[in-house]
């Protein structure tokens, strides 16, 4: 497979440029299905198309940085180690407002945009994400770029993930490829993690899954079962597991 990148930043700036209405959510349905039946054309659930005035903002921050084009040339780096590239996947970046967006839960809308992928992938998109509360950089667009591109290699070839072993393999496919120096655990927080995984890898429970990427004060914080897992000990766990087991 190929990345190739959609640029849509200048769309998406014009589009938020109009004023707040049923207008702009029709413009904004427009975008998202386009001409057809009811699919999707175009992957921007992550934008919020009744987002503020401080959306244009983060978008002119990132035209500041040129993102698109830092994007591209990640994209380049990746397509250079491929092998078959008959198979053409769109990258679409998305801002998911995570300060004024009432309907964007950071935590829950971080998971489904790394794990919850198959719509994308199967219609041959990539969806990096980034988040209007967060500062913009050209070493994070690089990496987050690249964190989103092997999800999606490694989607293509394990459409669905279930159980939390799986969830898990996919993380460490992508840390594995980044090569993250930050082990994240000390040696005695990752024993107590890697406990817990053992004993729960093979579990589909959604709470639980989310609660070991994100933490006993994300799920409490949507009401989810708490499992006493620390703040992303899960991810925590993956780059230690990288940097020191295998």
């Amino acid at each position: 497979m190929k990345f190739k990148l959609r640029p849509i930043l200048s769309d998406i700036k014009i589009f938020y440029q109009q004023p707040v209405s049923k207008d702009r959510f029709r413009s904004y349905l427009h975008l998202l299905i386009g001409d057809t039946d009811q699919d999707m054309a175009l992957p921007i659930a992550g934008f919020n198309p009744m987002a503020k005035e401080h959306i244009l903002k983060k978008i002119e921050e990132l035209e500041h940085l040129d993102v698109e084009s830092i994007m591209e040339e990640t994209i380049r780096q990746v397509n250079a180690k491929m092998v078959d590239m008959s198979e053409e996947i769109n990258v679409v970046l998305n801002i998911a407002d995570d300060q004024q967006g009432a309907w964007t839960n950071f935590y829950t809308t971080d998971f489904d945009s790394k794990f919850k992928l198959h719509a994308f992938v199967s219609r041959h998109f990539c969806v990096p994400h980034f988040w209007t509360g967060e500062q913009y950089i050209k070493d994070k667009i690089e990496e987050r770029t690249k964190t989103y591109l092997y999800r999606t290699i490694y989607r293509v070839g394990v459409p669905r993930v279930k159980t939390l072993k799986e969830h898990v393999a996919q993380e460490l496919f992508v840390a594995k490829n980044i090569g993250f120096m930050n082990a994240g655990l000390d040696t005695l927080k990752y024993e107590a993690v890697e406990q817990f995984y053992q004993a729960h890898q093979s579990s589909e429970d959604y709470n639980l899954i989310f609660n070991f990427f994100y933490g006993d004060e994300a799920s409490a914080s949507l009401g989810f079962k708490q499992f006493g897992i620390g703040d992303n000990n899960g991810y925590a766990f993956v780059r230690f597991k990288v940097n020191n087991l295998l």
